[in-house]
């Protein structure tokens, strides 16, 4: 059924009528439905191993002595997956509150926020970032880079500009008061 569904969502979107998942996955409506009870518990099983991968990523590059760039070099890739997958973030928005969203898609939000938080950690610890930056911050900003319809070759300038404003040094800005 997975299979079925990511080759319907990549040919039709996140919005394709499920009885077409079903058909091409070759089981009933009620077979689906026994498995994946909502539309939004079928797209996050659909790319939970795409999570994984940017998360075990996020690991990977921690473990990395020589990765100087960690958190920056993993939020990007977010950012790529993110915007690669705008339907997606879109489908399952604000529109969803913490009570009806499945436990996986609660895993992957977890998993995410431990990995940048991890990365946030390090880079701290190295006297790269700001004491006052979280993870969280981070995420809601790179998730607005990503789905603010900005082309590639825009993504690395609003990146740089983060990791300008989250650098340690004196405040540049002003408060506007």
């Amino acid at each position: 059924m997975l299979t079925a569904a990511a080759a319907v969502f990549r040919e039709q979107g996140v919005d394709a009528a499920l009885d077409e998942v079903a058909r091409q996955a070759g089981v009933g409506n009620a077979t689906m439905y026994r498995h994946f009870p909502t539309r939004q518990d079928l797209i996050v099983a659909v790319y939970s191993d795409e999570v994984d991968a940017l998360c075990a990523r996020g690991e990977s590059l921690l473990s990395d002595q020589r990765a100087d760039d960690a958190l920056f070099m993993w939020l990007h890739d977010l950012v790529r997956f993110v915007g690669d997958k705008r339907e997606l973030a879109l489908a399952l928005g604000a529109d969803v509150d913490s009570e009806s969203r499945s436990g996986l898609f609660n895993r992957w939000h977890s998993a995410m926020y431990r990995t940048v938080t991890a990365l946030v950690v390090q880079e701290q610890q190295r006297g790269t970032l700001r004491d006052d930056v979280d993870g969280w911050d981070l995420l809601v900003l790179v998730n607005g880079i990503a789905l603010g319809g900005v082309g590639p070759e825009r993504v690395g300038a609003l990146l740089d500009l983060v990791r300008r404003g989250a650098a340690p040094g004196p405040a540049t800005g002003t408060t506007g008061t």
